[in-house]
């Protein structure tokens, strides 16, 4: 699973980067962590609010902090 968290490094963005990150090292789910924090990268995702989560390409959140329990749903989806 590729994983991008979308931000330019607000509190929210690093928070929801810390909650990923736990989730995945507590479940141990093979994934690869990308914080992305280039504008111009962010901007080509067509999101007008960060923070935002990409899985496997696919804008799943934007513009808030999801709780751990709909993480984990969308990590298993």
């Amino acid at each position: 699973m590729n994983i991008k968290i979308l931000g330019t490094g607000c509190p929210n963005c690093n928070a929801l980067e810390k909650r990923v990150r736990k989730l995945i090292d507590e479940h141990k789910i093979q994934s690869e962590v990308t914080m992305v924090k280039d504008i111009m990268d962010i901007m080509s995702y067509n999101i007008m609010s960060t923070p935002a989560l990409v899985i496997n390409e696919n804008v799943v959140v934007k513009g808030r902090v999801p709780s751990e329990k709909e993480l984990l749903k969308l990590f298993n989806s």
